[in-house]
């Protein structure tokens, strides 16, 4: 039968926004620029780090432990799952750019700067699946499904130059206030860890510098509380997933706090590793190594870096969020001695950063934003680009120690007198990276570009010291081997899925 309806084939489609009541106002453009938002990460920060020797995937049916224990395959669901998260950001973000210059808006202004958070976004996505992939189909616009099929990889370096330009480009284009929305301190912030990543160390350097230079950011204080209710939005944050109770939650305090603090069959997902626990210098500065630190075995937590109990739960010495004291000695009557079941810490350790106490009575429905650029990094990252760069001058030292002496850490300063090669203060800014940024999601990216990752991952992972009858114990978790293969784990394969649709996408060495 035909129809005698004469409109039937300009129907306004219903499973998609058209084009004939979309893109006509600034109120779209906005809306449209927040849908590319959501592929920000979040609470996956920690999935990251999960995958390197500072945390251990506690629970042995999470998609993290075949790849840590180097049984990972191109079918495994946690290459497909990063693969199809980033390009859904980049989907919706090309969407975005493909069709908002259609918008008949006397306000370009506000057009250029919506259009450089989208940028931003993108960027975010394509600095991690080069990270994690190598070389990838660079997408900039929209294709279709035959395209799909068809698309090829793309250098690394030719991707580096399209994020770098991007980046460049949105910040010319944001204000550095712009209402709890991207700014141009966040594109130089992720310009300048994209560029550190990349090996440009100049445009890294110069990219942070901009931002120091700015004057707008500045350390919060209080180290604890930046990852608390409390520190929110503080003048430190560059960029954060917001998050609220109810409307738009997560439940990263029932995923990483202590087992005894959550009700039901959850908890401690990520612990921390001895590996972390031991890059903490003591409060003198000194490694705990040095013969001259003054580190007790048998007193491992006292004197030590303050970050280290602002960001792990340590036995016996920790408050929980219920008012006890936090116990993972093992056989003990402590509340959340070592395996005392299968959602407790088989380290000895749990994650105290982003476990808030108002969280408790509602674990799964936490409101805190996860933050994803801050200046501290932009600090590290200056000081690490110009130590690349060999320009070791007092802008170097001044940097690594804002860091160091913030207000509740105050570690005594670095000085061309303690250290003045290159290869020493590339030891020193790595390590103070590694215990400023634990469980930000770093770890992962910093060991692969550093090329340390067959040094610290292989082997078996260990936790706590303790005594029993007098005798000191090292927790050691045999079966939980981990793994890493120099010839192939440096790269992700590309996902078996993506290969089955698109025969033209190669595969990684070792694949």
């Amino acid at each position: 039968m035909v129809s005698c309806q004469s409109d039937l084939l300009e129907t306004i489609p219903n499973d998609r926004i058209s084009k004939e009541i979309f893109w006509i106002t600034l109120d779209d453009v906005e809306f449209a620029a927040n849908a590319v938002y959501p592929s920000l990460d979040g609470t996956s920060i920690f999935s990251y780090d999960g995958l390197t020797d500072q945390l251990m995937t506690n629970h042995p049916f999470n998609a993290n432990v075949e790849l840590q224990r180097g049984f990972g395959t191109i079918a495994s669901g946690r290459y497909f799952s990063e693969w199809e998260d980033a390009y859904q950001g980049i989907r919706r973000a090309n969407d975005f750019m493909d069709n908002v210059d259609q918008v008949e808006e006397s306000d370009q202004e506000a057009i250029n700067k919506y259009k450089a958070e989208v940028m931003t976004l993108r960027a975010y996505q394509y600095i991690k699946l080069v990270m994690l992939f190598g070389d990838v189909p660079l997408l900039t616009t929209g294709i279709d499904i035959p395209q799909g099929r068809t698309v090829t990889r793309t250098p690394v370096s030719q991707i580096w130059d399209f994020i770098e330009d991007d980046l460049t480009q949105a910040a010319v284009w944001l204000p550095y206030e712009n209402n709890g929305r991207i700014g141009k301190g966040a594109a130089l912030g992720l310009k300048a860890r994209a560029m550190l990543y990349a090996g440009r160390y100049s445009e890294a350097a110069e990219a942070a510098k901009e931002v120091i230079d700015s004057n707008v950011y500045s350390l919060y204080p209080d180290y604890f509380n930046l990852f608390q209710y409390e520190g929110e939005n503080n003048a430190e944050v560059m960029l954060a997933r917001e998050y609220a109770p109810d409307v738009n939650s997560h439940n990263i305090y029932s995923s990483v706090a202590p087992w005894s603090q959550i009700s039901g069959s959850n908890g401690s997902l990520y612990v921390p590793t001895k590996s972390i626990i031991d890059a903490y210098p003591m409060s003198n500065g000194l490694a705990i190594s040095d013969p001259q630190s003054g580190f007790d075995p048998l007193n491992p937590y006292e004197n030590r870096d303050p970050r280290l109990a602002q960001s792990v739960f340590l036995t016996e010495i920790t408050p929980l969020p219920d008012g006890g004291i936090y116990g993972s000695t093992p056989e003990t009557d402590g509340s959340d001695a070592v395996q005392i079941t299968v959602y407790s810490t088989a380290t000895g350790y749990n994650v105290r950063k982003y476990v808030a106490d108002e969280d408790y009575s509602n674990p799964s429905n936490s409101g805190l934003n996860i933050i994803l650029i801050r200046y501290a990094e932009v600090l590290l990252t200056y000081a690490e680009a110009k130590i690349e760069l060999g320009e070791i001058d007092e802008s170097v030292y001044a940097a690594i120690n804002l860091v160091r002496q913030r207000e509740s850490v105050m570690l005594p300063p670095f000085t061309s007198e303690v250290a003045n090669t290159q290869a020493s203060l590339r030891s020193i800014v790595r390590n103070e990276r590694t215990v400023e940024l634990a469980f930000e999601g770093f770890r992962l990216f910093d060991i692969r570009r550093w090329e340390i990752a067959e040094e610290v991952m292989p082997g078996v992972p260990f936790g706590m010291t303790y005594l029993d009858n007098d005798n000191l114990v090292q927790i050691s978790l045999e079966g939980f081997d981990r793994s890493f293969d120099t010839g192939r784990d440096y790269l992700w394969p590309i996902p078996n899925r993506e290969r089955e649709l698109n025969t033209q996408l190669t595969q990684n060495p070792g694949w």
